[in-house]
């Protein structure tokens, strides 16, 4: 067989117009994962031209001995499920409301989206002189209501400051989960709608037994890019706090970052990413797996 006649095979074709692509994420994706995962077996300061084997012997510092670690795994746990519930609620009910004939409802989704796009850097930036305790905007809208009792270092204590980075991580990453929803509300058969309103059902029935099963398919693809967002947080935290105060913001992809580019070991920085993308990995595919088998149960 000829060359020419093989490209008229669809999979030949498909390997020809995947191949720059693949070679592409081979280059600049996996190729820099897999030596992630070999440093980590490694010990190098990032200077020495030489990466000496050292076994297990950064996975058994961060388990046993390195004190941050553990704080910043319970950290990102505490994070994560704050991200699996509250931006993915908060955006859905802003594409229930935002998907309605309101007026200018074009330009709210506009307003509501705008924070997506931009830095997290600059985000932190502006949210950390709103946080200001002297004079930030909360402190002087507390103080014209006269709830100075209320005032406090938002960033400064140990207790909140996680919460408070929270919160602005919400306010730019809400937009994101909005227009997924709103996407996936145009799959929304009208028929069966109109259909559930003539038979007497409620606002909460056809949300619940027309509109949320037609989502079920954004809702995975939400959560999972919730999950994932979650585990790698850093530029919003480092931005504020910079895993500060006492380590009560810090992360594990931040510690990461410290223990690589800060405290120049990058074979721990290397382990540590290596147990986030462990953990990610267990995260993500049991719950894909549990969607996709319950999706053809249903078919």
């Amino acid at each position: 067989m000829s060359f020419r006649s093989r490209t008229h095979d669809p999979r030949v074709q498909a390997a020809i117009l995947l191949a720059p692509a693949m070679l592409i994420y081979a280059i600049f994706a996996l190729y820099p994962m897999l030596n992630v995962v070999v440093l980590s077996f490694q010990k190098w300061n990032g200077l020495d031209p030489q990466r000496p084997f050292d076994g297990l012997a950064n996975y058994q510092y961060i388990f046993t001995q390195d004190p941050v670690f553990w704080v910043a795994f319970r950290n990102t746990v505490i994070w994560t499920i704050m991200c699996v519930i509250f931006p993915p609620m908060v955006g859905l009910l802003l594409a229930l409301s935002l998907n309605q004939k309101l007026f200018a409802r074009n330009t709210f989704r506009a307003i509501f989206y705008l924070p997506v796009i931009i830095a997290p850097i600059a985000v932190a930036t502006m949210w950390k002189w709103m946080y200001d305790p002297f004079f930030g905007l909360f402190t002087e809208i507390l103080t014209s209501m006269g709830l100075q009792n209320w005032i406090q270092d938002w960033l400064g204590d140990k207790d909140v400051a996680l919460y408070s980075v929270f919160v602005a991580y919400l306010w730019q990453s809400v937009g994101f989960s909005m227009v997924l929803f709103l996407a996936g509300l145009q799959n929304v058969s009208q028929t069966l709608v109109e259909a559930a309103r003539i038979d007497g059902a409620g606002r909460w029935s056809i949300f619940r037994y027309v509109t949320l099963p037609a989502l079920r398919t954004t809702l995975t693809i939400v959560l999972v890019l919730s999950v994932i967002s979650s585990l790698k947080a850093f530029d919003i935290v480092y931005g504020l706090t910079g895993g500060g105060p006492a380590q009560s913001t810090q992360m594990l992809a931040l510690w990461a970052f410290t223990q690589a580019m800060q405290i120049f070991d990058f074979g721990r920085g290397a382990a540590i990413s290596v147990v986030l993308l462990l953990i990610t990995i267990v995260v993500v595919i049991p719950y894909l797996r549990w969607t996709q088998k319950h999706e053809e149960a249903e078919q």
